[in-house]
């Protein structure tokens, strides 16, 4: 008798599914960009990046759940010219020397089927934190062919008012929405 329960708990055991558990994924600096664009004057959409990101991201498949920590070292900004570079970083826009970097850190995550569809989030730009919600434009997990580990891939972007954050000067005829895109490719650890 013991010996047919023990075989019948076993063989439950191995019918059940094994539960995935979060997995925890580290940027890749190399492959990981924070993005922003803006109407200047209307004439153009000027587009510029910041150089060093980094953050994780904890991703369970099975319980459709997530999060999202990125920081942004806003002293990397490029805009494709020095001197505009360093306006950016300057008291009117970015302040760099009060304010190195700046943050997103997840509340939600919603998904659409398999994939994180909308990502809600606090962002702290210049010292001002407010609520935000990325858009997930693509999302792609496969094992990495070079590294040989699990990996995963997203675009995100989001609509943010300068204003609110406090760096306002030339608004409304330098554009006060300013669209930024983050691209990310994590490695899990």
């Amino acid at each position: 008798m013991k010996k047919q329960l023990a075989t019948l708990v076993l063989a439950i055991a191995a019918a059940v599914p094994a539960f995935a558990a979060p997995e925890t994924f580290v940027a890749d600096s190399t492959h990981t960009f924070s993005r922003f664009s803006y109407s200047h004057f209307g004439y153009s959409t000027q587009q510029s990046r910041f150089n060093k990101n980094s953050g994780k991201v904890v991703f369970d498949k099975a319980a459709k759940t997530g999060s999202v920590d990125i920081v942004i070292d806003t002293k990397s900004v490029d805009t494709g010219s020095d001197t505009f570079n360093e306006h950016i970083q300057g008291e009117d826009f970015l302040d760099t020397a009060k304010y190195p970097s700046a943050t997103f850190k997840s509340t939600k995550v919603t998904f659409e089927g398999d994939k994180p569809a909308t990502v809600e989030g606090n962002l702290t730009l210049k010292g001002v934190t407010k609520p935000v919600t990325l858009k997930v434009t693509s999302f792609h997990t496969m094992p990495h062919p070079m590294v040989k580990k699990d990996a995963i891939g997203a675009n995100a972007t989001v609509t943010v008012k300068r204003t609110e954050f406090n760096m306002g000067k030339y608004a409304p005829y330098v554009g006060d929405d300013v669209t930024i895109d983050i691209a990310i490719e994590a490695i899990k650890q």
